[in-house]
C-alpha cells in the first residue's frame, strides 16, 4: 500500500473514531521501532490505533495482518510516546485496530471494523 493510500485510510479511520466520540491527540507518531498511526483519547483512556486496509479477505482480514511482531513494535512506540508525554502517564492505555475492507474507489462502500483492546502486551 502506498503512503498516500495509507494516509487516506488513516484519515477515514480518524473521522470514524471522532464520530464515535474519541478526540485526536496526534497521528503518525514515529519511534525507533515503530509508528503509531493514530493516538486518540476515549474519555480517560489513551488509545493507540493501528489502521489496516485490505481490498478483500482472500488472504486474511485486515485485523489478522497485525502480527505479534507488529504488536511489539506498537508497544515500544507507545512506551516512547508516554516517556515523551509524562502528563499522559496517568491515563489507562489500550491498543485498538481499525480494519478497513473494500475498494478505495468506493469510499461509501468501505467496511470499517473497530476492534477495541485488540491485543494485550504481556
Amino acid at each position: 500500500m502506498s503512503r498516500k493510500s495509507g494516509q487516506w485510510h488513516e484519515t477515514i479511520a480518524e473521522k470514524y473514531l471522532v464520530q464515535q466520540g474519541l478526540k485526536p491527540v496526534t497521528k503518525n507518531f514515529h519511534a525507533f521501532r515503530g509508528e503509531i498511526d493514530l493516538i486518540m483519547l476515549d474519555q480517560h483512556s489513551l488509545v493507540f490505533v493501528e489502521v489496516r486496509f485490505r481490498k478483500n479477505t482472500f488472504f486474511g482480514s485486515a485485523a489478522e495482518s497485525v502480527t505479534r511482531k507488529k504488536q511489539l513494535h506498537l508497544a515500544h512506540a507507545a512506551q516512547r510516546f508516554l516517556q515523551l508525554h509524562p502528563k499522559m502517564f496517568d491515563k489507562a492505555c489500550r491498543f485498538d485496530v481499525i480494519a478497513i475492507t473494500g475498494s478505495a474507489n468506493l469510499a461509501d462502500q468501505l467496511k470499517i471494523d473497530w476492534i477495541k483492546n485488540a491485543f494485550l502486551i504481556t
